[in-house]
Formats: C-alpha cells, structure tokens, sequence
C-alpha cells in the first residue's frame, strides 16, 4: 500500500482517538496496535507486552521521576514565597528593576522543577501580583513570565531532556550538561530584552525601593542560597563525573528533603502530597513514552522512518533548510500537542534522517527543547498560555501577543546556537575529556 496512504490512516487514527478523550498514551498504543494489525503479520499484542515492558524498565528512565519528585519537594517549601523577596533587591540597579525577577526566579524554579507549566505558575503567583502593585506595566509583567516560564524545559534537570534521551537514545548527562550554557544564553536574551524596552521607556518604571547594602541583601537572600547550591551539587556532580544522571538525581531528593526539613516545611501531609504529586506526573509521562515506543516499534515494521528519511534526503535540503523546516515542523505540532508527546511521536522517524544529514544528537536534542519551548507559547495548546490565562483572567490571544517577542528572541536563539554550535557542544566536549 502507499506510503502516503498509511500515514493518512495512522494520522486520521490518531486525532480520532484523541478527539474521543482518550489520554495521550493509550492513544499512541491504540495507534500502534490498529497499525500492526492491519499493516503487518507480527502479533499485535504480544509486540504491545514486551515493547511496553522494555520502555518502562530501563534503568536510564530512573532519573525521570527523582527529578520530578525533588522539584515537588522544593515547589511546597518556603522557596517559591521566599524568592520574590530574596531576587528583589539585586535587580533594583538594572535597567526594568524588578521585571528581572521574573527572568531571574525562572531560571532558578526552572533548576529544581524540570517543567514549564510548574515554573511559570509559581514564579507567577510570586511576582504577577508584586508587580502590578508597584505599578509595572501588565503587557511587560505577562510577556517575560510567559516566555521565561519556558527556561523550564532547557535549564537542567529537565524532564524533556530525559525524555529525549530516553527516545533518542542519548545520553542524558550529555544533554543536561549541553543545556547550561542555551540556557544562560536564552535567559540573558530575555533580561536584555527587559533592559532596552527600560531605556526606550523610562517613564514606564516604577522608581527603585530605598537602597540596601550588601549585608542586607545577603541576609535577604538567605532562604536562597540552600537551594542555589543544592543545585549546584546536583549539576555539579554530573559535570565533574562524580555521579550519573540517576544518581545526581537520587542526590538531589536527598538534598531536597533535607532542605525543606531544615526549612521547617516538611511534614507528613507535605511529604504524602509530593510524593503523590511526583507519581502521577511520573505516570503520565510513563504511559505516553510507552505508547510511543509501541507506536515507533509499529512505523519500524511497515518501513515508514526509512521512506520518510529517503523522502526528505530526496528533498535535497541543506542541513539550514532542514533545522528551518524542521523548526516550522515541530512548532506547527506543538500548537496541537504538549511538548513531551511531541518529542515521543517525532523522534523514531526524524532520528534516522538527522543522522544522515551530519547533526550532532546532542545538539539537535538543544535543538529540540529550544522548539517545543516556543511551543509553549503559541495558541492554541500552548501550555504556559493556559496557565498565564488562568492567574490572569486574560484572553489566550492577549496573553500570546505580548509573549511575542519572547518568542522572536528563542527563534534569534535557535540561529546562534545553529551558526555557533560550540555554544551547545563545547561544554559536553570539556566533561568527556
């Protein structure tokens, strides 16, 4: 049968299923199931129960829900009410004061949480009311929480990453080591922003509180200085090679547990809800990774991953025409599915031909994180737009616009980091050596 003919019916499948209200993962293994059924002669349930077993049991995938379940330790601990506070007084002498804390305090949540939705919310709930009190233009407030919400898909741990990895079959210290530097990067495009919208608008930012000296800052910053360095312990032993990703992650619950001990915040309920919290996300992202391994196994069999690769080398891209129209690709997809099932569904047919074309694994992991974070603000199933609307009462449309221009900076990411590869690859280069 055409090619064209059976992806049509694969596709049709699966917005049909998922149209009906079926969770993202069954529908994947529904998918895979009608496809070997119909397409191939190998056992549809028999293929389900040993590719099911193998994505769930890889020791790889360990790492997934520590990470999850250190950044809920920290998400119920006085760090999200303490940030504001802590951030406050460093980002008074830089041009759109305190609007850099909504870059800053991401970057931070983004270090310990691993999720976009779970960052943006809670530095949300911090500075999206301080803000408009002290009288910051709402337009400016919303668009760099919404855009720097993102930074919790690409500063490491992130859950994408392990995603990719796991999907991939990269490694996962590589790629949390080969997002610091995009990262850093992407939040200093952001504040950058802030900085000449301040210059060109003076007239639009509030006047700086009463000058504090160093002493007072520090003391200020107290409850965050914990967690900067279990952060740092965290990232820090995977860099120096010292531990794994799952072992780094096992540090970190530690770590956390530790913390919000010490903090005085953890408790029996506190420690039942960020347990709870950690399993179900876990699940979730369990079931969907399974699903599309069953569904990637599925394509495998009919040859679909290598007609596809055939057809697109046939294209005669170059390798910038490829990442460009990769980039549309995947941007187009993700205004219809959240970020990790975009990753699952794409990456056993895209994998094949990105090799083929000379693109370093890792870099297009970066590469990939950086996409789906535009993704995220992006109507209509752009996931920090729900939760911007939610906190806001703001229209999804609005909430969009005034994301814009972090949208445009993430593009203005993706060209530096295609035309300056090293800004990816360098540091991973450093830690093998």
């Amino acid at each position: 049968m055409n090619d064209l003919l059976i992806t049509g019916i694969l596709v049709a499948a699966l917005f049909f299923i998922l149209g009906s209200g079926v969770w993202i993962g069954l529908t994947l293994s529904g998918v895979a199931w009608i496809c070997i059924q119909i397409f191939s002669a190998r056992d549809a349930g028999d293929a389900m129960a040993l590719t099911i077993w193998g994505s769930s049991s890889g020791w790889t995938l360990t790492a997934l829900p520590l990470f999850i379940w250190m950044g809920e330790i920290l998400f119920r601990t006085r760090l999200s009410q303490d940030m504001f506070k802590g951030l406050a007084p460093w980002m008074q002498a830089l041009p759109g004061r305190l609007l850099h804390t909504n870059v800053v305090g991401c970057a931070i949540f983004a270090a310990v949480s691993g999720s976009s939705a779970a960052t943006c919310a809670t530095i949300g709930k911090m500075t999206l009311p301080e803000l408009k009190r002290r009288g910051y233009p709402e337009d400016m407030t919303i668009g760099t929480l919404a855009g720097a919400g993102t930074l919790g898909l690409l500063i490491p741990p992130s859950i994408i990453m392990i995603v990719y990895g796991v999907a991939a079959d990269v490694s996962i210290s590589d790629l949390f080591i080969a997002g610091v530097v995009p990262g850093i990067l992407l939040a200093t495009l952001f504040s950058g922003y802030i900085m000449i919208w301040a210059l060109r608008h003076p007239d639009q930012v509030p006047p700086r509180d009463a000058p504090m000296s160093f002493a007072e800052k520090i003391k200020a910053s107290s409850s965050l200085i914990p967690v900067v360095l279990l952060i740092t312990t965290v990232l820090g032993s995977i860099y120096a090679g010292i531990a794994t990703a799952t072992e780094a992650a096992g540090v970190g619950v530690v770590g956390a547990l530790v913390l919000s001990t010490l903090q005085g915040s953890m408790n029996w309920p506190t420690f039942r809800e960020s347990l709870m919290g950690a399993t179900r996300l876990y699940c979730m992202i369990a079931m969907i990774l399974a699903g599309a391994a069953f569904l990637t196994l599925a394509m495998g069999y009919i040859g679909l991953p290598r007609h596809l690769a055939e057809w697109i080398s046939g294209l005669g891209l170059s390798q910038f025409g490829l990442i460009m129209a990769l980039m549309v690709f995947f941007i187009i997809l993700g205004c219809f599915l959240d970020g990790i099932s975009v990753v699952v569904l794409t990456m056993g047919v895209l994998m094949p031909t990105v090799l083929a074309a000379g693109i370093d694994p890792i870099w297009f992991g970066i590469f990939v994180v950086l996409v789906v974070e535009m993704a995220q603000i992006t109507p209509p199933v752009g996931f920090n737009l729900f939760v911007l609307q939610g906190m806001t009462g703001k229209e999804l449309p609005y909430i969009a616009r005034v994301a814009l221009p972090m949208f445009l900076l993430m593009v203005a990411a993706i060209l530096l980091i295609y035309f300056v590869p090293e800004l990816v690859t360098w540091l991973p280069h450093q830690m093998k050596r």
